[in-house]
């Protein structure tokens, strides 16, 4: 049995601290955890930058030579070592024999992305023909919901979080509009219950079934961006179908961290970008998937020549033969420079399975909240000392890697104080600081040296009042 595998977090941290005779804050515990760590090598893939490198860093707080922490794979994921290598490849070859690239070398440009997409379907839970490789997310957003947003004058409502990322809410907005209805009437907007930071899944079902026949898409997010809640897709899919609707996700935030099963949980479509957890660089190359069930029945309302399957696609008849699916939804050729980095990322992902990963990254960020709760939870007999509250849900079917913390203190001096001490993480108005221990490369040494870190910070943020 593996030791870290047995219970909760919690009781996981408490058995290895009562092994190693010391408390569950010692970096004993985290230099156990780290030894007996399954998936610790694939940190050997990634370039984590050196703290001397970043901008804001004090080389009079902290040893410059050290390698930052971490905490916004979120945001963008680490460069991948193998990135440069296959970009310097693809310049070789267009340098070296200019259009015969097309389809000769590693990587033919003409059907490059198709040599990836079996292992993105992996990492999504989906078949190779349910996924494509294609554009950017706010665009298949778009691509997807022309495709299966219909209104009618009785179902014409898209229902999504009141605090969706905005590129979502402005897609929808826009999606609304495009079809002549108005999006005060056709936005239903989910709303955490007073006094609550997350939307319970009872409540997400019931605005469906209340709402049900008026509903023509259920678009969510798989984590929601600010919180870090993981919804539970599988109870939406089954909700929204139940009432007539097609469902859909972005997955941006949930690709790559949660353990997904978009063909399983019978999910109709759903997009994510693949520079936050999937590691493919700023602006990378999108991803999409539609479940097989509409292979043939939903069809692309634009239409371009990728899409046209590939045995007969540079014959130029000008005759559609629309590939099935998601497939034929794709309308220009990839850019073979964001094909490279997605590949070296999706390599890497190849050497593990998204279920250890994920198994790892439960303890890993339930060990950051363990020493968050240890260190600064409220204390009401010193009402002066800086506490952290976690919005993110606390239990981990409930979240991904990422914990999005409030501070009793203005958040800007301490993000600035984190900063300066080689601690990489991400602010968000108004008050929240976004911390997520990747397991992919992150170490539960990272964890407890972002725990002393912090403790520094919050002592030097007072000198900003």
């Amino acid at each position: 049995m593996d030791p870290l595998e047995a219970g909760s977090p919690q009781e996981v941290i408490e058995r290895v601290a009562k092994q190693l005779g010391c408390t569950t804050t010692s970096h004993d515990v985290a230099e156990y955890f780290d030894q007996h760590d399954k998936l610790r090598d694939l940190r050997q893939e990634f370039l984590v930058p050196k703290v001397a490198d970043l901008p804001p860093s004090d080389p009079t707080l902290v040893d410059g030579s050290e390698d930052c922490i971490y905490f916004v794979g979120n945001s963008l994921g680490l460069q991948p070592k193998n990135t440069k290598k296959y970009i310097d490849e693809e310049l070789e070859k267009w340098a070296k024999i200019g259009a015969h690239g097309h389809v000769m070398g590693l990587r033919p440009w003409a059907w490059a992305e198709n040599n990836l997409e079996a292992l993105m379907a992996k990492v999504v839970g989906a078949k190779p023909e349910e996924v494509a490789l294609l554009n950017g997310l706010t665009v298949n957003l778009h691509l997807l919901m022309l495709a299966f947003y219909n209104p009618t004058a009785k179902r014409h409502k898209i229902v999504l979080e009141e605090k969706a990322f905005p590129s979502d809410h402005y897609a929808v907005e826009s999606q609304i509009r495009l079809r002549g209805f108005d999006p005060s009437e056709s936005m239903v907007l989910l709303k955490p219950r007073a006094g609550e930071d997350t939307l319970r899944t009872e409540d997400i079902v019931s605005t469906i079934k209340r709402e049900g026949d008026s509903v023509a898409v259920v678009m969510l997010s798989g984590v929601q961006y600010y919180t870090g809640q993981l919804f539970n897709m599988e109870a939406i899919t089954k909700a929204g179908q139940a009432q007539g609707c097609y469902v859909g996700f972005d997955c941006a935030h949930a690709v790559g961290n949660a353990e997904l099963r978009l063909h399983d949980w019978g999910v109709d479509f759903a997009c994510w970008c693949t520079y936050k957890y999937m590691n493919s660089g700023a602006g990378g190359l999108a991803g999409a998937y539609i479940h097989e069930k509409h292979a043939n029945t939903v069809k692309p309302a634009l239409l371009g020549w990728w899409g046209h399957k590939l045995d007969t696609r540079f014959q130029m008849t000008n005759v559609m033969s629309l590939q099935p699916g998601i497939s034929g939804f794709r309308l220009s050729n990839q850019p073979i420079l964001l094909v490279c980095p997605l590949q070296a990322s999706l390599e890497i992902f190849n050497k593990t399975t998204m279920r250890d990963l994920r198994k790892k990254s439960i303890l890993l960020t339930g060990y950051l909240e363990h020493l968050l709760k240890h260190y600064y939870s409220e204390d009401k007999s010193e009402p002066r000392k800086p506490h952290v509250r976690i919005i993110t849900p606390s239990n981990p079917a409930e979240r991904g890697c990422q914990l999005s913390l409030s501070f009793s203190v203005p958040i800007r001096a301490v993000f600035q104080e984190l900063q300066k001490r080689g601690v990489t993480c991400d602010m968000r108005e108004p008050n929240v600081l976004r911390v997520a221990p990747v397991p992919l490369y992150n170490s539960f040494t990272d964890v407890h040296r972002f725990i002393t870190v912090l403790g520094a910070a919050l002592e030097a943020s007072k000198q900003h009042h």
